[in-house]
Protein backbone atom coordinates (compact mmCIF):
# COMPACT_ATOMS: atom_id res chain seq x y z
CA UNK A 1 0.00 0.00 0.00
CA UNK A 2 1.34 3.43 -0.98
CA UNK A 3 0.44 6.98 0.09
CA UNK A 4 1.74 9.85 -2.05
CA UNK A 5 -0.30 12.91 -1.18
CA UNK A 6 1.13 15.54 -3.54
CA UNK A 7 1.94 15.89 -7.23
CA UNK A 8 5.70 15.78 -6.66
CA UNK A 9 5.35 12.77 -4.36
CA UNK A 10 3.22 11.04 -7.00
CA UNK A 11 5.99 11.51 -9.57
CA UNK A 12 8.76 10.33 -7.24
CA UNK A 13 6.67 7.34 -6.16
CA UNK A 14 6.06 6.35 -9.80
CA UNK A 15 9.80 6.07 -10.40
CA UNK A 16 10.12 3.97 -7.24
CA UNK A 17 7.32 1.62 -8.33
CA UNK A 18 8.95 1.27 -11.76
CA UNK A 19 12.28 0.27 -10.16
CA UNK A 20 10.48 -2.02 -7.70
CA UNK A 21 8.70 -3.89 -10.48
CA UNK A 22 11.99 -4.24 -12.36
CA UNK A 23 13.33 -6.06 -9.28
CA UNK A 24 10.24 -8.22 -8.82
CA UNK A 25 7.16 -8.43 -11.01
CA UNK A 26 4.71 -9.92 -8.50
CA UNK A 27 3.96 -6.69 -6.63
CA UNK A 28 0.45 -5.22 -6.43
CA UNK A 29 0.33 -1.56 -5.37
CA UNK A 30 -2.71 0.44 -4.23
CA UNK A 31 -3.48 3.53 -2.13
CA UNK A 32 -3.26 7.31 -2.63
CA UNK A 33 -1.64 8.70 -5.77
CA UNK A 34 -2.10 10.60 -9.01
CA UNK A 35 -1.66 10.25 -12.76
CA UNK A 36 2.00 9.20 -12.58
CA UNK A 37 1.26 6.26 -10.27
CA UNK A 38 -1.79 5.24 -12.27
CA UNK A 39 0.41 5.06 -15.38
CA UNK A 40 2.48 2.52 -13.43
CA UNK A 41 -0.59 0.40 -12.80
CA UNK A 42 -1.21 1.53 -9.22
CA UNK A 43 -4.84 1.30 -8.05
CA UNK A 44 -5.60 4.69 -6.48
CA UNK A 45 -8.45 5.03 -4.01
CA UNK A 46 -7.91 8.77 -3.39
CA UNK A 47 -6.37 11.19 -5.90
CA UNK A 48 -3.23 13.06 -4.84
CA UNK A 49 -4.59 16.30 -6.28
CA UNK A 50 -7.35 16.31 -3.66
CA UNK A 51 -4.73 16.00 -0.91
CA UNK A 52 -2.49 18.89 -2.00
CA UNK A 53 -2.95 21.92 0.28
CA UNK A 54 -0.42 24.68 0.98
CA UNK A 55 -0.02 26.30 4.41
CA UNK A 56 -0.97 25.54 8.02
CA UNK A 57 -4.16 27.58 8.08
CA UNK A 58 -5.25 26.29 4.68
CA UNK A 59 -4.95 22.74 6.09
CA UNK A 60 -7.13 23.71 9.06
CA UNK A 61 -9.95 24.69 6.70
CA UNK A 62 -10.04 21.12 5.31
CA UNK A 63 -9.59 19.10 8.50
CA UNK A 64 -12.90 17.27 8.08
CA UNK A 65 -11.83 16.02 4.64
CA UNK A 66 -8.41 14.85 5.88
CA UNK A 67 -9.93 13.12 8.90
CA UNK A 68 -12.32 11.22 6.62
CA UNK A 69 -9.50 10.12 4.27
CA UNK A 70 -7.32 9.11 7.22
CA UNK A 71 -10.02 6.81 8.61
CA UNK A 72 -10.55 5.41 5.12
CA UNK A 73 -6.83 4.55 4.78
CA UNK A 74 -6.66 2.91 8.23
CA UNK A 75 -9.70 0.79 7.35
CA UNK A 76 -8.09 -0.07 4.00
CA UNK A 77 -4.81 -1.43 5.36
CA UNK A 78 -6.62 -3.15 8.25
CA UNK A 79 -8.80 -4.98 5.70
CA UNK A 80 -6.19 -5.58 2.96
CA UNK A 81 -3.26 -6.42 5.30
CA UNK A 82 -0.51 -5.28 2.89
CA UNK A 83 3.00 -6.70 3.15
CA UNK A 84 4.28 -3.16 3.66
CA UNK A 85 3.06 0.42 3.83
CA UNK A 86 5.14 2.75 1.65
CA UNK A 87 4.79 6.42 2.59
CA UNK A 88 6.11 9.24 0.39
CA UNK A 89 6.83 12.62 2.05
CA UNK A 90 3.55 14.32 3.20
CA UNK A 91 4.47 14.10 6.91
CA UNK A 92 1.45 15.62 8.66
CA UNK A 93 -0.74 12.83 7.34
CA UNK A 94 1.79 10.05 6.80
CA UNK A 95 3.47 10.00 10.21
CA UNK A 96 0.09 9.52 11.88
CA UNK A 97 -0.69 6.76 9.40
CA UNK A 98 2.70 5.15 10.09
CA UNK A 99 1.86 4.91 13.80
CA UNK A 100 -1.42 3.15 13.03
CA UNK A 101 0.26 0.69 10.66
CA UNK A 102 3.09 -0.03 13.11
CA UNK A 103 0.55 -0.77 15.84
CA UNK A 104 -1.00 -3.38 13.53
CA UNK A 105 2.32 -5.03 12.73
CA UNK A 106 2.57 -3.69 9.16
CA UNK A 107 6.18 -2.81 8.15
CA UNK A 108 6.50 0.91 7.40
CA UNK A 109 8.85 2.11 4.63
CA UNK A 110 9.25 5.86 4.23
CA UNK A 111 10.59 7.59 1.10
CA UNK A 112 11.52 11.31 1.10
CA UNK A 113 12.00 12.11 4.76
CA UNK A 114 9.88 14.64 6.62
CA UNK A 115 12.03 17.74 7.09
CA UNK A 116 12.30 17.24 10.84
CA UNK A 117 15.78 18.79 10.73
CA UNK A 118 14.08 22.10 9.90
CA UNK A 119 11.34 21.90 12.50
CA UNK A 120 9.76 19.36 14.81
CA UNK A 121 13.03 17.66 15.81
CA UNK A 122 10.98 16.17 18.61
CA UNK A 123 9.44 13.85 16.00
CA UNK A 124 12.74 12.00 15.43
CA UNK A 125 12.47 9.52 18.36
CA UNK A 126 8.89 8.69 17.37
CA UNK A 127 9.92 8.17 13.75
CA UNK A 128 12.62 5.76 14.92
CA UNK A 129 9.97 3.72 16.76
CA UNK A 130 7.35 3.46 14.02
CA UNK A 131 9.39 3.38 10.76
CA UNK A 132 11.32 0.30 9.64
CA UNK A 133 13.25 1.88 6.76
CA UNK A 134 13.81 5.54 5.87
CA UNK A 135 15.03 6.36 2.35
CA UNK A 136 16.36 9.93 2.17
CA UNK A 137 17.09 12.07 -0.89
CA UNK A 138 19.53 14.57 0.65
CA UNK A 139 22.94 13.31 1.80
CA UNK A 140 23.00 15.37 5.03
CA UNK A 141 19.81 13.65 6.24
CA UNK A 142 21.65 10.41 7.07
CA UNK A 143 23.46 12.23 9.90
CA UNK A 144 20.16 13.62 11.21
CA UNK A 145 19.03 10.09 12.13
CA UNK A 146 22.42 8.77 13.19
CA UNK A 147 22.36 6.87 16.52
CA UNK A 148 18.53 6.79 16.59
CA UNK A 149 18.26 3.11 15.63
CA UNK A 150 16.29 4.00 12.49
CA UNK A 151 17.78 2.40 9.38
CA UNK A 152 18.40 5.39 7.08
CA UNK A 153 19.77 5.09 3.54
CA UNK A 154 20.64 7.86 1.05
CA UNK A 155 19.20 6.84 -2.33
CA UNK A 156 20.10 9.90 -4.39
CA UNK A 157 17.70 12.64 -5.41
CA UNK A 158 14.91 11.42 -7.72
CA UNK A 159 15.30 14.46 -9.97
CA UNK A 160 18.91 13.69 -10.91
CA UNK A 161 18.14 10.96 -13.44
CA UNK A 162 15.17 12.73 -15.01
CA UNK A 163 17.18 15.98 -15.38
CA UNK A 164 19.96 13.99 -17.07
CA UNK A 165 17.37 12.69 -19.54
CA UNK A 166 16.19 16.26 -20.19
CA UNK A 167 19.74 17.45 -20.85
CA UNK A 168 20.39 14.53 -23.20
CA UNK A 169 17.57 15.72 -25.50
CA UNK A 170 17.88 18.75 -27.83
CA UNK A 171 16.66 21.97 -26.23
CA UNK A 172 13.27 22.82 -27.80
CA UNK A 173 12.28 26.15 -29.31
CA UNK A 174 10.49 28.16 -26.60
CA UNK A 175 8.38 31.32 -27.10
CA UNK A 176 10.84 33.79 -25.61
CA UNK A 177 9.95 37.41 -26.40
CA UNK A 178 12.56 39.24 -28.50
CA UNK A 179 15.54 40.25 -26.41
CA UNK A 180 19.24 39.63 -25.99
CA UNK A 181 19.07 38.68 -22.30
CA UNK A 182 16.70 35.94 -21.12
CA UNK A 183 15.50 35.67 -17.51
CA UNK A 184 13.25 32.86 -16.25
CA UNK A 185 10.40 33.58 -13.84
CA UNK A 186 9.49 30.41 -11.90
CA UNK A 187 6.76 31.36 -9.39
CA UNK A 188 5.72 27.82 -8.42
CA UNK A 189 3.08 25.32 -9.49
CA UNK A 190 0.28 26.12 -7.03
CA UNK A 191 -2.29 28.85 -7.51
CA UNK A 192 -1.67 30.26 -4.01
CA UNK A 193 2.07 30.53 -4.65
CA UNK A 194 1.63 32.25 -7.99
CA UNK A 195 -0.86 34.77 -6.65
CA UNK A 196 1.59 35.82 -3.93
CA UNK A 197 4.97 35.41 -5.64
CA UNK A 198 4.51 36.29 -9.31
CA UNK A 199 3.51 39.96 -8.70
CA UNK A 200 6.80 40.75 -6.96
CA UNK A 201 8.73 38.85 -9.64
CA UNK A 202 6.99 40.92 -12.32
CA UNK A 203 7.81 44.12 -10.44
CA UNK A 204 11.48 43.06 -10.34
CA UNK A 205 11.26 42.25 -14.06
CA UNK A 206 10.05 45.79 -14.76
CA UNK A 207 13.06 47.15 -12.89
CA UNK A 208 15.40 44.93 -14.90
CA UNK A 209 13.90 46.27 -18.12
CA UNK A 210 14.51 49.81 -16.94
CA UNK A 211 18.19 48.86 -16.60
CA UNK A 212 18.31 46.91 -19.88
CA UNK A 213 15.31 47.17 -22.27
CA UNK A 214 16.55 44.11 -24.19
CA UNK A 215 15.68 41.79 -21.26
CA UNK A 216 13.05 39.15 -22.03
CA UNK A 217 11.14 36.91 -19.59
CA UNK A 218 9.44 33.52 -19.82
CA UNK A 219 7.11 31.98 -17.21
CA UNK A 220 6.51 28.20 -17.22
CA UNK A 221 2.97 27.18 -16.21
CA UNK A 222 2.43 23.79 -14.60
CA UNK A 223 -0.99 23.31 -16.25
CA UNK A 224 -3.61 25.04 -18.40
CA UNK A 225 -5.43 26.27 -15.27
CA UNK A 226 -2.22 27.73 -13.85
CA UNK A 227 -1.50 29.36 -17.21
CA UNK A 228 -4.82 31.20 -16.93
CA UNK A 229 -3.84 32.46 -13.44
CA UNK A 230 -0.52 33.73 -14.78
CA UNK A 231 -2.07 35.33 -17.87
CA UNK A 232 -4.53 37.29 -15.71
CA UNK A 233 -1.64 38.74 -13.74
CA UNK A 234 0.27 39.66 -16.89
CA UNK A 235 -2.77 41.58 -18.12
CA UNK A 236 -2.19 44.15 -15.37
CA UNK A 237 1.21 45.18 -16.82
CA UNK A 238 1.78 48.19 -19.03
CA UNK A 239 1.75 47.20 -22.74
CA UNK A 240 5.53 47.63 -23.19
CA UNK A 241 6.26 45.43 -20.16
CA UNK A 242 3.59 42.88 -21.10
CA UNK A 243 5.25 42.40 -24.48
CA UNK A 244 8.49 41.37 -22.76
CA UNK A 245 6.90 38.48 -20.80
CA UNK A 246 5.64 35.23 -22.33
CA UNK A 247 4.08 32.08 -20.84
CA UNK A 248 4.71 28.47 -21.84
CA UNK A 249 2.86 25.43 -20.53
CA UNK A 250 5.24 22.92 -18.93
CA UNK A 251 8.89 23.24 -19.97
CA UNK A 252 10.07 24.48 -16.55
CA UNK A 253 13.43 22.76 -16.95
CA UNK A 254 13.98 24.03 -20.46
CA UNK A 255 13.14 27.58 -19.36
CA UNK A 256 15.89 27.25 -16.74
CA UNK A 257 18.16 25.61 -19.31
CA UNK A 258 17.84 28.53 -21.73
CA UNK A 259 17.73 31.40 -19.21
CA UNK A 260 20.76 33.43 -18.30
CA UNK A 261 19.43 33.51 -14.72
CA UNK A 262 16.11 32.90 -12.95
CA UNK A 263 13.91 34.01 -10.08
CA UNK A 264 12.68 30.77 -8.50
CA UNK A 265 9.97 29.94 -5.96
CA UNK A 266 11.47 28.16 -2.95
CA UNK A 267 10.88 24.43 -3.13
CA UNK A 268 11.65 21.57 -5.48
CA UNK A 269 12.05 24.02 -8.38
CA UNK A 270 15.28 25.31 -6.82
CA UNK A 271 16.75 21.79 -6.95
CA UNK A 272 15.71 21.37 -10.60
CA UNK A 273 17.11 24.79 -11.49
CA UNK A 274 20.37 23.91 -9.74
CA UNK A 275 20.63 20.64 -11.69
CA UNK A 276 20.01 22.63 -14.91
CA UNK A 277 23.01 24.80 -13.88
CA UNK A 278 21.02 28.05 -14.05
CA UNK A 279 22.06 30.83 -11.62
CA UNK A 280 19.11 31.86 -9.47
CA UNK A 281 17.67 33.86 -6.63
CA UNK A 282 15.15 32.18 -4.28
CA UNK A 283 11.85 33.97 -3.68
CA UNK A 284 8.96 33.10 -1.39
CA UNK A 285 5.91 34.85 0.02
CA UNK A 286 3.00 33.28 1.90
CA UNK A 287 -0.01 34.27 3.98
CA UNK A 288 1.17 36.40 6.91
CA UNK A 289 -0.19 34.07 9.66
CA UNK A 290 1.44 31.05 7.99
CA UNK A 291 4.75 32.90 7.70
CA UNK A 292 4.85 34.01 11.33
CA UNK A 293 3.81 30.57 12.54
CA UNK A 294 6.61 29.07 10.44
CA UNK A 295 9.14 31.56 11.80
CA UNK A 296 8.39 30.30 15.29
CA UNK A 297 8.91 26.66 14.28
CA UNK A 298 11.67 26.53 11.65
CA UNK A 299 15.18 26.03 12.96
CA UNK A 300 17.35 26.24 9.83
CA UNK A 301 19.25 29.29 8.55
CA UNK A 302 17.95 29.05 4.95
CA UNK A 303 14.64 28.33 3.27
CA UNK A 304 16.08 27.42 -0.13
CA UNK A 305 16.92 23.72 -0.39
CA UNK A 306 19.92 24.50 -2.58
CA UNK A 307 21.42 26.61 0.21
CA UNK A 308 20.75 23.89 2.79
CA UNK A 309 22.61 21.38 0.64
CA UNK A 310 25.47 23.82 0.02
CA UNK A 311 25.51 24.79 3.73
CA UNK A 312 25.88 28.47 2.77
CA UNK A 313 23.99 31.26 1.03
CA UNK A 314 24.84 30.09 -2.45
CA UNK A 315 21.65 31.57 -3.97
CA UNK A 316 20.40 34.90 -2.53
CA UNK A 317 17.09 34.49 -0.70
CA UNK A 318 14.21 37.00 -0.78
CA UNK A 319 11.60 35.80 1.68
CA UNK A 320 8.33 37.53 2.67
CA UNK A 321 9.05 41.22 3.44
CA UNK A 322 12.60 40.92 2.08
CA UNK A 323 11.15 40.13 -1.37
CA UNK A 324 11.54 43.68 -2.64
CA UNK A 325 11.67 44.26 -6.42
CA UNK A 326 14.69 46.59 -6.40
CA UNK A 327 16.83 44.21 -4.34
CA UNK A 328 15.74 41.21 -6.43
CA UNK A 329 16.55 43.02 -9.67
CA UNK A 330 19.99 43.96 -8.39
CA UNK A 331 20.75 40.35 -7.40
CA UNK A 332 19.62 38.98 -10.78
CA UNK A 333 21.67 41.63 -12.56
CA UNK A 334 24.81 40.40 -10.79
CA UNK A 335 24.09 36.80 -11.84
CA UNK A 336 23.16 37.60 -15.44
CA UNK A 337 26.46 39.26 -16.34
CA UNK A 338 29.84 37.53 -16.49
CA UNK A 339 31.61 38.23 -13.23
CA UNK A 340 32.58 36.81 -9.84
CA UNK A 341 28.99 36.45 -8.52
CA UNK A 342 27.88 34.40 -11.51
CA UNK A 343 31.00 32.23 -11.56
CA UNK A 344 30.86 31.57 -7.80
CA UNK A 345 27.26 30.40 -8.04
CA UNK A 346 27.91 28.19 -11.07
CA UNK A 347 30.77 26.51 -9.22
CA UNK A 348 28.53 25.99 -6.19
CA UNK A 349 25.72 24.52 -8.32
CA UNK A 350 28.18 21.95 -9.68
CA UNK A 351 28.98 20.94 -6.08
CA UNK A 352 25.29 20.64 -5.23
CA UNK A 353 24.66 18.43 -8.28
CA UNK A 354 27.51 16.08 -7.30
CA UNK A 355 26.14 15.82 -3.74
CA UNK A 356 22.65 14.97 -5.00
CA UNK A 357 23.92 12.28 -7.38
CA UNK A 358 25.86 10.39 -4.73
CA UNK A 359 28.20 7.52 -5.53
CA UNK A 360 27.55 5.12 -8.41
CA UNK A 361 27.04 2.29 -5.94
CA UNK A 362 24.09 3.72 -4.00
CA UNK A 363 20.87 1.64 -4.28
CA UNK A 364 17.64 3.02 -5.70
CA UNK A 365 14.59 3.34 -3.49
CA UNK A 366 12.83 0.68 -5.57
CA UNK A 367 15.67 -1.79 -5.02
CA UNK A 368 15.57 -1.18 -1.25
CA UNK A 369 11.82 -1.74 -1.14
CA UNK A 370 12.25 -5.00 -3.06
CA UNK A 371 14.86 -6.12 -0.54
CA UNK A 372 12.61 -5.13 2.36
CA UNK A 373 9.79 -7.24 0.96
CA UNK A 374 12.10 -10.27 1.02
Amino acid sequence: MIVAGEVSGDQHAARLVRDLRAARSDVEVFGIGGEALRREGVRTIVDARDMAVLGFFEVLSRLVFFHRVFKQMVALFTREKPDALLLVDYPGFNLRLAAQAHARGIPVLYYVSPQVWAWHKSRIPKMARIIDLLMVIFPFEVDVFKDTGLKTVFVGHPLVESVHRTLARPSPELPWPPGARRIGLLPGSRRQEIERILPVMLAAAQQLRRRDPSTAFLVPAASADIRDVITRQLATLAPEDRAAVAVVEGQMRNVARQARAAMVCSGTATVETALMKCPMIVVYRMAAPTYWFGRLMIRVPWLGMVNLIAKRTLCPEFIQGAARPAAMAEAIEALAVDGPDRQAQLTGLDEVARDLEGADTIPTAGQLVAQALG
